[in-house]
């Protein structure tokens, strides 16, 4: 199967060399780490089979959170947690979407404007559904930033899962209508206000263009047919991983690439070559400066109101599930750990089983 790693290998050396001095620090980081990772360059272990005798490799993972090879453990851990803390009443699915005309202010200013994107949007809704009118209440908010479509284009929205209810001052649980949570029109003005407020404190010199502010913002919100687990494990798929999938990539050839994608709303799968430099940028363009944290959680979910979501999980008499001990845990694309590997059948004899036998030191890389 064709590697993220493969197109940086192949084509990487000529991205550097055309664009490498003006590259962030982060996008490097990231294209260093996916280009090392599960290669000799990390290090690792040997494991040899107690049959046939033939030694098989595990090398370590860079643990790059941008990497598609790791963090299958990780997401599967995230998910588990929040399981825990769903509550048994319908979710809601919003999506607040950044307008055009503010991208590339954003682009230039990740480190604040992706914080100030999560903060308006859960505030926006914490505003209005604590309206009388709404829900009147405390809701729970979990924001995961987005920064790409499926074509890998930068377009910056916020996914929210939202329970369909919140809690009154005097502690009552106040459930929402079942189908509708709270007005989209007046959520997506809220919305815009509060970034407008909050990014005109924070960044006074930056001009705006005045069209960001004269339009409607684009805010979707919909029951979750399926359930908040379902919303739950397609958020999931996007918190250790960014923009695109190993599994995706289809051919590497004559200074291109090619990648299928699905259009929104249609079941069938597309196709799309880009030029190899094109390829790599559009993908660096979603590394997450250092320290931006892309999950967040508001109100009810927020750490401060975990005492308060346990009491009205046990007055909705329901208990948070425990993970069912008949369903393994989600892998990453390759074992991380030799200790996975170890025991199981050797893949050349298939006869003998695995047997750890010792480390592997990091062995020098050459650069693309």
């Amino acid at each position: 199967m064709l590697e993220l790693a493969d197109i940086f290998r192949r084509y990487g050396g000529e991205y550097l060399a055309r664009f490498g001095p003006a590259m962030l620090p982060s996008h490097r980081r990231a294209f260093d780490a996916i280009l090392a990772c599960r290669t000799p360059a990390l290090g690792g272990h040997v494991l040899v089979c107690d049959q046939c005798g033939r030694p098989q490799y595990a090398y370590h993972s860079c643990r790059n959170r941008h990497c598609p090879k790791c963090h299958g453990e990780d997401t599967e851990a995230w998910l588990e947690a929040r399981r825990k803390e769903l509550l048994p009443v319908p979710y809601f699915h919003l999506v607040f979407t950044l307008p055009e005309e503010l991208r590339d202010v954003v682009r230039r200013r990740q480190k604040t404007c992706y914080g100030l994107l999560l903060k308006s949007a859960a505030g926006a809704l914490l505003k209005l559904a604590a309206d009388p009118h709404y829900v009147g209440g405390t809701i729970g908010v979990l924001a995961v930033l987005h920064t790409w479509t499926r074509t890998l284009v930068y377009h910056p929205h916020v996914h929210c899962l939202v329970p369909g209810g919140g809690v009154s001052r005097d502690g009552r649980w106040m459930p929402a209508r079942r189908q509708y949570l709270v007005p989209v029109k007046a959520l997506s003005r809220i919305f815009r206000g509060m970034f407008r407020d909050a990014i005109a404190k924070e960044l006074p010199d930056v001009a705006v263009p005045d069209a960001a502010w004269k339009k409607e913002w684009v805010v979707y919100a919909k029951p979750t047919v399926q359930g908040a687990e379902k919303a739950l494990t397609y958020l999931g798929r996007y918190v250790h991983r960014v923009a695109i999938t190993n599994s995706r990539l289809l051919a590497i050839d004559n200074g291109r690439v090619t990648f299928r994608y699905q259009p929104s709303g249609e079941a069938a799968w597309r196709t799309l070559t880009l030029e190899a430099d094109e390829f790599i940028r559009r993908f660096l363009q979603h590394v997450l400066p250092e320290g931006v944290h892309k999950v967040r959680y508001y109100g009810l979910w927020s750490p401060a109101c975990r005492g308060l979501l346990r009491r009205v999980q046990l007055a909705l008499a329901w208990d948070a599930p425990a993970a069912s001990p008949d369903e393994p845990p989600a892998a990453s694309e390759e074992p991380r750990s030799p200790h996975l590997m170890e025991g199981r059948p050797c893949p050349c004899c298939g006869h003998g089983r695995l047997v750890w036998a010792g480390p592997l030191a990091p062995h020098a890389r050459a650069p693309p």
